[in-house]
């Protein structure tokens, strides 16, 4: 399918001092939203001015574009960009305001894919969560709060567990389903993956705005040193944080959202703002060495994977109910210790090791056929601690054990068996995946 990048939420006619290419000279206060003093314009962008959707030939603009690409080019869905300007109707954000209804009622927009970067730069810009039911969204609390947790923050536990099991907190009220959270960890806003893991600090300077622009809020760590890096330690840290990035967000609720070139480790050099850089600092480099290759090819690994596992794709929400005739609920919860998490465990500061088993018998849905989904039941650690943890894993019945499919520590699908009860060496700042198989041939 192809998503089309649409933005909606401003012009290239920048502010007052802009130049005049089409639309101000057409109709200034028509196409624009103006302050007070009307020769000045209302920045919700960012990017000088903000197009005002309160008007009809503004409305009638952006349909007839969007009807244009669905019906005639025939894309499957649009994300907007900036979305919380466009539902701005007097100053504030109104989720029910003129746009989404036109949207809404339209036969062909309101079937393809909607897709919202809910947040504007303006005041109470930040929307996430907020938008209609035919909506998904860029989660970019699930950014943050993966970030944080890989980067060894404590009294996160409970938060990043609500974000890894699909964000029902912020979908579920709308009657929207785990698939409205669009998962990422970066985009094309902010570091890449490489540099989230090699860069605390943004170095924008190449920018020419004096290391000024772009956000510091990247919740970031370079694992010992600033920029590239040859010593062994914190090469392999870096390498390692980077699965473990890329093995939650495959496997979290939700439809994974990756960066491209974040399969190839590129680098921005630091660079956290380089919309302005059409050289060497954007620009992919397909010459891999071994280190890159390695890489890629435990993402290709790691995206079979999800494709294979139907638990990862659950279109109905967790219930936290047990399948019928066992004790085996959808979705659990476990210490390091193999018990079920406590109310203590999940408010403690320094928890930063969580189990989670995923019921591959009870996902809840059917196919085109009307018969049940199942898959593999899997179990997930994760150990966001700086050193090993001995993780003890959850019963299973006789005939049944517990079989590694991945282990990020060293990128490979685990080829020895796990004895059930017997505890796993879950390595630091890692990330595990066994499934529940049966007996050995």
């Amino acid at each position: 399918e192809v998503i089309l990048d649409v933005v909606y939420n401003h012009s290239a006619e920048g502010n007052q001092y802009g130049p005049t290419l089409s639309m101000r000279g057409i109709d200034n206060a028509a196409y624009y939203r103006l302050g007070p003093e009307p020769r000045y314009y209302m920045d919700f962008t960012g990017c000088g001015n903000t197009l005002n959707m309160q008007h009809p030939r503004v409305l009638q603009l952006v349909m007839d574009s969007l009807r244009y690409w669905a019906v005639e080019m025939h894309v499957d869905g649009f994300r907007f960009d900036l979305a919380s300007t466009l539902a701005r109707e007097l100053f504030e954000v109104n989720r029910l305001g003129a746009f989404f209804d036109i949207i809404h009622q339209d036969p062909v927009l309101s079937q393809v894919k909607l897709i919202a970067e809910p947040w504007d730069v303006g005041p109470g810009g930040y929307q996430v969560g907020n938008f209609p039911v035919l909506w998904a969204e860029w989660n970019g609390r699930y950014r943050d709060s993966v970030r944080r947790f890989w980067k060894g923050d404590g009294g996160l536990v409970s938060e990043f567990a609500t974000r890894l099991a699909g964000s029902s907190d912020l979908y579920q009220g709308t009657g929207r389903a785990p698939y409205a959270s669009v998962n990422f960890v970066t985009c094309h806003d902010g570091f890449t993956l490489h540099d989230l893991v090699s860069y605390t600090e943004k170095h924008n300077e190449a920018n020419g705005e004096d290391n000024r622009d772009g956000t510091n809020d990247n919740n970031s760590w370079n694992c010992g040193g600033e920029g590239p890096s040859e010593d062994p330690e914190i090469v392999e840290c870096r390498e390692r944080r980077k699965r473990a990035f890329i093995a939650t967000l495959f496997f979290s609720q939700g439809v994974p959202m990756l960066l491209a070139g974040d399969e190839l480790s590129h680098t921005q050099r630091g660079n956290n703002n380089a919309y302005c850089q059409d050289n060497e600092i954007t620009w992919l480099d397909w010459e891999l060495g071994e280190r890159e290759q390695d890489f890629l090819a435990f993402v290709k690994q790691v995206s079979r994977l999800w494709q294979t596992q139907p638990v990862l794709q659950r279109r109905k929400w967790f219930q936290n109910r047990s399948i019928r005739g066992t004790g085996i609920k959808d979705i659990g919860w476990f210490t390091p210790g193999g018990q079920e998490m406590s109310d203590t465990d999940w408010t403690t500061d320094f928890v930063k090791c969580l189990g989670v088993r995923l019921a591959g018998d009870l996902i809840g849905h059917v196919d085109e056929r009307g018969e049940p989904v199942t898959g593999d039941t899997l179990l997930l650690l994760l150990n966001a601690h700086h050193e090993e943890v001995l993780f003890t894993l959850p019963p299973v019945d006789p005939e049944h054990r517990w079989e590694p499919l991945l282990d990020t520590a060293n990128g490979k699908v685990g080829q020895s068996l796990v004895v059930e009860g017997a505890p796993y060496p879950l390595q630091a700042r890692s990330f595990a995946v066994l499934r529940r198989a049966g007996p050995s041939p």
